[in-house]
């Protein structure tokens, strides 16, 4: 089985399996966004369980 390339540049698995991942909206236009919206999308969000299986499926042994 494969990993996808794509997914282990955007997803983190954390030791417990949770996986975390960015929010976008931060490459352009950050003129028109106030600061606050763009502070609040820098750390990282846990995946929905919904995605969570599919990711399992493109991260089949995790990611480091």
């Amino acid at each position: 089985m494969k990993t996808s390339s794509a997914a282990k540049r955007r997803f983190q698995v954390t030791g417990t399996g949770k996986v975390l991942r960015m929010k976008g909206n931060k490459r352009h236009k950050k003129l028109a966004k106030s600061r606050r919206v763009l502070q609040a999308d820098e750390h990282k969000f846990v995946v929905s369980p919904t995605h969570r299986k599919i990711l399992r499926r493109l991260l089949p042994y995790g990611v480091d």
